[in-house]
């Protein structure tokens, strides 16, 4: 494994020591960061903003200074070290494939084995004279602390939940308060997400919303202009309405949407959403219920809301690995089968009827 390169933009000199020289990283975030973050939090670049995993100092650390350890997500490093200005300290970035430690440690990337590999080859065990690393608590679902110790000699200490607690958890000896180990999932943590979602649906969504669109003129008996205009204005308004639902509307009421199930709360809404848009476009009772169409719409839409609102399972602190998995087994199989039987009736309603 070779070791962090000197020429990344944050790092602003080296540190010497018995394993070599470290890269030096600066605890000031520039202009260039920060356009970086806005950038990734908007799905630009998202896959490749990373950093060179293994150790790097901060300010001037020596033998017994504290080391962190944290993902090679850039964010995830910047916000650390942003948040431990003044300090020295050492950080040992761990190889995640660019992916931040609480997702990492689901997908089995932010790992002890990655923790026993990155602590030999930085040769950390010349670098300072204590065996302690300090883990995000977030990334304790990878991480068997008994066997981190085994086998690499290095004792895991469970940090806070929050980068900005880590000073006064350092200071007071390494110990937590529990508002250190609360992770909370406010509408502002809720709504960070929404950007990273919105835009590959949105992608997905110019390429399919046209394609339904130019389907629906070429069926129904009122001619292509008079079917797009009716028929397939419909169908753009409500592939936009679930895109829009489920990349947005189900963060923001998340809380107050029922069910458990993170597809099922999509579904209600999407369900919500589909009826809003068959009584918008036609305020008849039974023409809302009984036209093939219509019924379509009130397939999909959910289907599709569900489906989106699934992605921030990772996100969020109501749900388990393990809750994940189960629910994806039944959810996946309903939307699948509520779609399929929306695009056959729209396509009957359109081409057959």
């Amino acid at each position: 494994m070779s070791p962090p390169r000197l020429d990344q933009p944050f790092v602003v000199g080296s540190v010497t020591t018995p394993a070599g020289a470290v890269p030096q990283a600066s605890a000031e975030l520039t202009a260039a960061d920060s356009w970086g973050t806005v950038k990734v939090r908007w799905g630009v670049g998202r896959r490749n903003y990373k950093v060179d995993p293994g150790l790097y100092a901060l300010g001037r650390p020596d033998d017994k200074s504290s080391v962190l350890v944290t993902a090679n997500y850039k964010l995830s490093f910047d916000t650390l070290r942003s948040a431990l200005k003044g300090r020295d300290l050492w950080i040992l970035v761990l190889d995640t494939d660019g992916i931040n430690v609480w997702c990492a440690a689901g997908k089995g990337t932010f790992s002890t084995d990655e923790i026993v590999r990155r602590v030999e080859s930085s040769g950390l065990e010349k670098v300072v004279s204590h065996h302690r690393l300090i883990v995000p608590q977030l990334g304790a679902p990878g991480v068997a602390a008994h066997e981190a110790k085994r086998l690499s000699g290095f004792k895991v200490t469970y940090g806070p939940v929050r980068s900005q607690d880590l000073p006064t958890f350092i200071d007071a000896g390494f110990k937590a308060t529990p508002e250190m180990r609360e992770k909370t999932f406010s509408t502002w943590d809720r709504l960070v997400l929404v950007p990273v979602e919105l835009v590959p649906a949105l992608k997905a969504a110019i390429i399919v919303i046209p394609v339904f669109a130019f389907l629906a003129g070429l069926g129904g008996s009122s001619g292509y202009w008079n079917n797009l205009m009716n028929h397939g204005l419909l169908a753009a308004s409500a592939l936009l309405s679930g895109v829009l639902a489920g990349t947005i509307l189900t963060p923001i009421l998340l809380p107050w949407l029922p069910g458990r199930a993170f597809s099922l709360k999509g579904m209600v809404l999407g369900l919500l959403v589909a009826l809003a848009l068959v009584f918008a476009w036609d305020a008849h009772p039974i023409r809302a219920f009984t036209s093939p169409e219509h019924l379509a719409w009130l397939l999909i839409v959910p289907a599709l809301v569900g489906y989106f609102a699934m992605n921030f399972t990772g996100a969020s602190t109501y749900t388990s690995l393990s809750g994940v998995k189960k629910e994806m087994r039944w959810a996946v199989p309903v939307q699948i089968a509520a779609a399929s039987t929306g695009l056959l009736l729209w396509s009957w309603s359109l081409f057959i009827a």
